[in-house]
């Protein structure tokens, strides 16, 4: 993979984000989950660098017998944690065949094997109404270029009344350098610009790409797509989590939000 030499803010449409993405996450799948393996588990459900649960939070609402998708599923940790103690008929879903490899040796050592499909969340192979719960742990939102797309196809895919979840980096941290320490927590950039952060190799080819959208955006995608908001959820940094995470810290996590996770219905019975 070729190494990045240029770190800034510029346009990428959904061809060169989907292309960096897979790249970048095929080949750094094993190595994440070394780095982050014992913090996510092999078959918990954390929503996010807080380290708060799906155990604690309840967000899902979710009992035996649904049929529950993830999209964004890395190595499926999270459905892996459903199946075990939920009982839940889940499929995982990811972009990067190399985070399924993992998540297929996971699912090995751990004897919770989840279905793994590899598949592009802005065109689910699956038909309307399919799934009782759809889901996303830090996935696929930030990381495509178009999401209110993605919020559709979501919508498409779920049952009347079906759940949407997902977790993603609150909005007003772009506003503030990705910086753990104190420096941090001094806003330099604008809220409102929406320039995707693009990670490039020496020839100018995007290896790895953000999309920012404000709190504002989130809620018309979500709306648009016909879906209801029921939460916002800002989890507050736990005493007892010391971890640094990127950006991620309790010296930030004590004074701004880092994660922003949206609850949310397609109306119906």
């Amino acid at each position: 993979m070729p190494v990045s030499s240029e770190v800034g803010r510029r346009t990428s449409g959904t061809g060169e984000t989907q292309a960096a993405n897979r790249s970048w996450w095929d080949g750094e799948a094993s190595a994440y989950y070394v780095e982050h393996g014992r913090f996510l588990g092999d078959d918990e459900f954390v929503w996010g660098p807080e380290g708060w649960t799906e155990e604690t939070l309840g967000l899902l609402q979710a009992s035996s017998g649904q049929r529950i998708l993830e999209i964004g599923a890395g190595a499926g940790q999270c459905a892996r944690w459903l199946v075990r103690n939920v009982g839940a008929a889940v499929v995982a879903t990811d972009l990067s065949m190399g985070m399924l490899r993992v998540g297929a040796e996971v699912s090995e050592r751990t004897r919770t094997a989840p279905p793994l499909l590899q598949c592009d969340a802005l065109a689910l192979p699956f038909g309307d109404d399919s799934f009782d719960t759809v889901f996303t742990a830090y996935g696929v939102v930030p990381f495509v270029a178009d999401s209110a797309a993605a919020m559709a196809e979501v919508a498409r895919v779920l049952r009347p009344g079906g759940r949407f979840v997902f977790s993603t980096t609150h909005p007003i941290r772009w506003a503030f350098p990705d910086d753990p320490s104190e420096a941090g927590l001094v806003a330099r950039l604008s809220y409102f610009d929406r320039t995707p952060y693009v990670e490039s190799d020496g020839d100018g080819r995007a290896t790895y790409v953000e999309h920012h959208r404000t709190m504002g955006d989130r809620i018309r995608e979500i709306v648009a797509a016909g879906l209801v908001v029921e939460d916002v959820v800002e989890p507050e940094w736990p005493a007892d989590n010391t971890e640094t995470w990127g950006g991620w810290s309790p010296t930030r996590g004590a004074i701004i939000p880092g994660t922003a996770i949206f609850v949310c219905r397609r109306p119906g019975d």
